[in-house]
């Protein structure tokens, strides 16, 4: 049986995905803002006034983030990285991977040799 998920998007237009990455730092944080900014920074979306009630303002996002340490993340940072809509929801789930940069650098504020990246999926409608 198909699993069917629901998000707070009445009227769902479009998905974008994106991926992030912190190669060094093993910051979960910074490689899902990327992942969000890879999402959005290369869309233009200027029908928005003319499909949407409302416009901007009234766009409606709904985010699912897979990320290695979820429970890490500062959802704040991640919603900031939008300038235009509401965010609806913010999903972080245990996801993403986790794998070595077979190198430490303590200048770069490693404290293990791990590569965290993260994938996003922004769902945008009314």
């Amino acid at each position: 049986m198909a699993r069917v998920r629901l998000t707070r998007v009445a009227c769902m237009l479009f998905i974008e995905t994106g991926f992030g990455a912190d190669q060094h730092g093993q910051d979960a944080t910074k490689a899902c803002v990327r992942a969000c900014r890879n999402a959005i920074e290369f869309n233009s979306i200027p029908s928005i006034q003319k499909v949407v009630p409302g416009g901007y303002d009234s766009m409606k996002l709904a985010i699912k983030i897979g990320t290695p340490f979820p429970q890490t993340v500062d959802a704040a940072r991640v919603r900031s990285v939008f300038p235009y809509g509401s965010i609806v929801q913010v999903e972080l789930v245990e996801g993403g991977l986790n794998c070595s940069s077979g190198i430490v650098l303590e200048s770069q504020g490693d404290k293990t040799d791990e590569f965290l990246i993260a994938v996003a999926a922004v769902t945008v409608g009314w």
